[in-house]
């Protein structure tokens, strides 16, 4: 099912539009000219970027949303049934992200969001809407949910089979034979092209891969298990870490 309704326009800065797409729906590599703020109402989607500039994956949890640039070459995975919400600002527009990131969704922006799709109004407070909306996404704090994509094709391969696998152990030394270089080359490659140690970079492919299961529905215990923790309270403990809340906490935030 792909269901999109497109509502008036809510001003001539901002256009909303609201999206219904099945699970495992995928949305092929695209651009427009606005920026983009993709909204997650319920469900769970990942965006992934071709731009050189900044190639990589963001996993967008529901009541997060993604920011994507004008001009950026994307693709969109749904991961659940989703309930999306989009609103495309005008390339003119000032001081908004200048890359894709993952944003938390206050209330406010999140009731805006809903308004500007649902019920717009007159023209006045269609542009007092306007106005907040855009004070309201220059303001919001990025969530880290980004797993930068290399470019050089021996970490490709390797990048490539931990999407796949996000729950494989093997080190940096094993994955050196099935790469075609040598540890000491893949160590300093993973910083140099993702800003992360090889150990970062797996972990928070695993901890963008339990978004997922968890939006999913999959019990903690199933997905530490496939994702390589040593136990459940592991997997919660690393989850907190990274992310400040215990899986629930955070799906309830």
């Amino acid at each position: 099912m792909n269901i999109v309704e497109e509502t008036e326009p809510l001003t001539a800065e901002v256009r909303a539009y609201a999206h219904t797409y099945a699970k495992g729906f995928d949305i092929p590599l695209h651009r427009h000219a606005w920026g983009q703020l993709i909204y997650a109402r319920a469900g769970v989607m990942t965006v992934t970027a071709a731009s050189p500039a900044q190639p990589g994956s963001w996993v967008v949890p529901p009541q997060r949303a993604v920011w994507v640039p004008a001009e950026t070459d994307h693709w969109i995975r749904c991961g659940t049934r989703l309930s999306m919400r989009t609103l495309y600002v005008a390339p003119q527009t000032r001081a908004l992200p200048a890359a894709c990131c993952v944003v938390n969704i206050a209330p406010l922006l999140r009731e805006l969001i809903l308004a500007s799709v649902e019920a717009p109004g007159p023209a006045r407070r269609r542009r007092l809407m306007t106005a907040l909306i855009l004070d309201e996404i220059r303001a919001a704090t990025v969530a880290p949910l980004h797993l930068p994509e290399p470019t050089d094709p021996r970490l490709v391969r390797i990048t490539g089979a931990l999407r796949e696998h996000p729950g494989d152990a093997r080190t940096l030394c094993a994955w050196s034979h099935e790469a075609g270089a040598s540890t000491r080359t893949l160590s300093r490659l993973f910083p140099s092209e993702t800003g992360m140690t090889f150990r970062q970079w797996q972990r928070q492919a695993r901890l963008l891969a339990a978004l997922v299961r968890l939006a999913e529905g999959a019990p903690v215990t199933a997905i530490a298990f496939d994702l390589g923790y040593e136990s459940p309270s592991a997997f919660i403990s690393a989850f907190r870490r990274a992310l400040g809340k215990t899986p629930r906490r955070y799906f309830d935030a």
